[in-house]
């Protein structure tokens, strides 16, 4: 199938996942997940109607954007090593994996603008994912108070992969209480109005429980 069918289906079965649980399909956004493709497939992504393309090492951002530039809005989705924060900075509109209080550093030091994150929470407690644990994420977000660079926009995690709804629900659920917590304080650097969850094998639950920002890949663009 061609990305713009493969659109075509993701958007009717977000429109109705929506519909069951009465939200606005257009408070759902598409990131285009592009990490296993080429720039000729990333550009068939922006002929289709998605602007929002991501990827998850610094390299394949870079040789995307060449390709590219600024006719994508630039997602940084996978983990960021402070050593290429300079590489990158001041390329991607929105970094989705700010986990660590030496990579905020490295955001405010290296950044000519505000930058729009999400706080990577791993709520799973899988060893082999990134993120706070949930008990560290409010305490890591009033640090950044005094951090000009960075605007904390959301929270993000990634599910265990898994076909277990009650399972994904569950990790669902609690990035959304995290998320309206973190907003009662009503802090200025943190509106933290988004929720990026939900991939391939997910986004369907992810959207009922929430999301605001979903991110697919295979499902989208395939794989070469």
């Amino acid at each position: 199938m061609t990305v713009r069918d493969n659109l075509a289906l993701i958007r009717r079965q977000v429109e109705a996942a929506c519909a069951r649980v009465g939200r606005n399909p257009a408070d759902v956004r598409i990131i285009a997940v592009t990490k296993y493709v080429d720039a000729a497939r990333a550009q068939e992504v922006l002929h289709a109607g998605i602007g929002d393309l991501g990827e998850n090492r610094s390299e394949q951002l870079l040789e995307k954007y060449e390709a590219l530039g600024n006719r994508a809005t630039w997602h940084f989705i996978g983990t960021l090593q402070s050593r290429k924060v300079k590489e990158v900075i001041d390329k991607v509109d929105y970094i989705h994996s700010l986990d660590r209080l030496s990579l905020a550093k490295e955001i405010e030091k290296r950044a000519a603008r505000p930058v729009k994150c999400f706080v990577q929470v791993n709520v799973s407690g899988e060893a082999t994912k990134h993120g706070l644990a949930p008990e560290e994420t409010i305490p890591f977000i009033e640090q950044l108070r005094s951090f000009s660079r960075i605007e904390v926009v959301g929270l993000m995690t990634m599910a265990p992969h898994t076909d277990d709804e009650a399972v994904l629900r569950s990790c669902f659920r609690r990035l959304r209480a995290l998320k309206e917590r973190v907003q009662e304080f009503g802090w200025a650097h943190a509106p933290c109005t988004e929720l990026s969850m939900g991939m391939s094998n997910d986004y369907v639950i992810a959207v009922e429980e929430g999301a605001t920002w979903i991110r697919i890949g295979s499902a989208l663009v395939g794989s070469l």
